[in-house]
């Protein structure tokens, strides 16, 4: 699933490990669920949508997520 997970920590300046620790997941996890080759639980992706305070269609593009 395509996701602007990238973008928006690079705007907040955190790294994979500092949304890691705040979602409660790896830095691995981060790093596997930005470049689409794992794709996050229904609650993992709600927490990650609220640390960045947006929902989780604005951070995770459902278009893709049919496909």
């Amino acid at each position: 699933m395509k996701n602007s997970i990238r973008l928006l920590r690079a705007e907040k300046g955190w790294s994979q490990a500092e949304l890691a620790d705040q979602v409660g997941v790896s830095r691995n996890s981060v790093n596997s669920i930005e470049n689409g080759k794992f794709d996050p639980s229904l609650p993992l992706a709600f927490r990650i949508a609220h640390a960045f305070g947006l929902t989780v269609e604005e951070v995770f593009d459902k278009e893709d997520a049919f496909t």
